[in-house]
């Protein structure tokens, strides 16, 4: 265990303290690195259950937070058909606003055909409407074709929404028809505020129906953010680095450092007191 300094072939204790030296460099390096990048890991070779846990923590993180942007993209889409649905509502209003004008007795023949053209005008807006109701250029979003959204980090995390059809042969949630309405007759007028009573119900039904969707998506958005933060506080505790610790860390090597050279210029230096024997 012991060198002898008259043997001057070989030097254990330089080479001791050498060893000790390079060692701390190479802690000393490995927490500047920590440091400088603000990681714990930085390579597997640091830690390699850690660097798995932490890719994979990283890899969910990442997917919630994309499934957190589609549920936003989800209640745009959502946001416009009720749009939609609203200025359709307002059509409807105002059609049995005239239904109820037309069924009135006082109106000439002439004067109650002035109303259903006025009435035929909005039923030809209410299909507009239908038509324009889009989303990136795609086709009518009125449209009894299930809307798939990704809203979590999982293969089946998927909310399907339909939100239906709604045009003048069949307007919202009950399929109301309103496209053979006639104001010409009294009597026609009286059954057509029947049915656009019945059609306002249907197309307040699926009015709910979005709303009951964006409350599921608020709720979704809330539970993905508390999601993302504890995942990413979980690989942060794993991954990032701890600067006070590395900081002091830091501190007692540059110490050891600094006493280790000492050692290795002593230690180095030793030898040199066999030449006194020659004296």
């Amino acid at each position: 265990m012991f060198g002898n300094l008259t043997r001057v072939g070989s030097n254990y204790h330089a080479e001791e303290a050498w060893n000790n030296l390079k060692a701390l460099n190479g802690k000393i390096g490995q927490v500047q690195s920590r440091l400088s990048t603000g990681k714990r890991i930085n390579s597997a070779e640091d830690d390699t259950s850690g660097y798995a846990l932490a890719k994979n923590l990283e890899g969910r993180t990442r997917g919630l937070s994309q499934a957190l942007d589609n549920v936003g993209t989800a209640k745009n889409v959502l946001n416009i058909a009720e749009g939609g649905f609203q200025s359709q509502m307002s059509l409807l209003q105002t059609m049995k606003e005239k239904a109820t004008q037309a069924a009135d007795g006082s109106w000439s023949g002439d004067q109650r055909q002035a109303i259903h053209d006025q009435f035929a005008a909005l039923r030809t807006e209410f299909d507009k409407i239908s038509e324009d109701t889009l989303f990136n250029s795609s086709s009518s979003l009125f449209s009894s074709t299930a809307l798939e959204f990704q809203v979590g980090a999982g293969a089946s995390d998927q909310l399907s929404i339909v939100i239906g059809t709604s045009v003048a042969t069949s307007v919202g949630e009950g399929s109301t028809d309103i496209s053979t309405l006639s104001l010409s007759a009294a009597g026609d007028a009286q059954t057509a505020i029947g049915t656009l009573d019945t059609a306002i119900g249907s197309l307040a039904k699926s009015v709910q129906n979005i709303g009951d969707y964006n409350a599921r998506l608020s709720s979704k958005e809330e539970s993905l953010s508390l999601a993302i933060s504890n995942t990413e506080a979980t690989r942060s505790r794993i991954e990032d680095a701890d600067f006070a610790k590395e900081q002091m860390s830091m501190m007692k090597l540059s110490i050891l450092q600094q006493t280790a050279m000492g050692s290795f210029a002593q230690a180095n230096s030793s030898s040199q007191m066999v030449l006194s024997l020659f004296q």
